[in-house]
């Protein structure tokens, strides 16, 4: 009875995560967060290269500075070694830059399309659309402005999960039905106030409503 509400889109918030994860701390932990696993693998690959020859540089430099010390360690170039590690990170750095961009590009596009989807939902239907999305829910009865329908189960534990699992789902909706529990019994009333009727919100909420009582 519990229905799945995880959406695979990023939001921007965690976009923006991502990219100071990115940028700031270690390129290619961001990428794997907005789960580009082989873009965020990649960088990390590159980053981690990077670092490791920093450090190999900084031993050997360190070696050849004590051994100039002592006078037992002849001084070799090692310029070479820095350089190479600082372009692996810089490429890692800039990939990451690239693939930060195309997160926070997806996350506004998800926006975008979340309001036209919540401004259609808005508009109230005439009485023909009406009947035709009636005809597809046959359970649901329409009195004036609602639609409405009474789900039985066979006890009051199963009523009130269908009843939590319905407002979490109206809650992911942001479309809340009047809800009236009595034992077994569970009555949804949907209308959409907002447009001073019944709109495609009420029916597509009807609709998920009655896939969650089937499970």
């Amino acid at each position: 009875m519990k229905p799945s509400l995880a959406s695979k889109k990023i939001s921007r918030v965690k976009a923006r995560n991502a990219m100071w994860l990115n940028q700031l701390a270690t390129p290619g932990l961001g990428s794997l967060m907005g789960r580009r696993w082989l873009a965020g693998g990649g960088q990390l690959l590159l980053s981690g290269g990077g670092f490791l020859l920093v450090m190999v540089w900084f031993g050997k430099e360190m070696i050849q500075f004590y051994g100039q010390i002592s006078g037992n360690v002849e001084v070799h170039p090692i310029g070479r070694i820095l350089l190479a590690g600082v372009i692996l990170f810089a490429l890692a750095w800039l990939w990451s830059l690239w693939t930060s961009f195309s997160l926070l590009r997806e996350a506004s596009q998800v926006s975008l399309e979340s309001l036209e989807s919540f401004t259609t939902g808005q508009v109230k239907l005439a009485e023909p659309q009406i009947i035709l999305a009636l005809g597809t829910l046959p359970d649901w009865k329409k009195t004036g402005d609602v639609i409405a329908r009474t789900f039985e189960f066979k006890d009051f534990s199963a009523a009130m999960d269908f009843t939590n699992a319905v407002a979490a789902l109206a809650e992911q909706a942001q479309h809340h039905p009047d809800i009236d529990v009595r034992w077994n019994k569970v009555t949804l009333a949907l209308s959409t106030h907002d447009a001073g009727g019944l709109t495609e919100k009420d029916f597509a909420l009807a609709r998920q409503c009655d896939a969650l009582a089937l499970r």
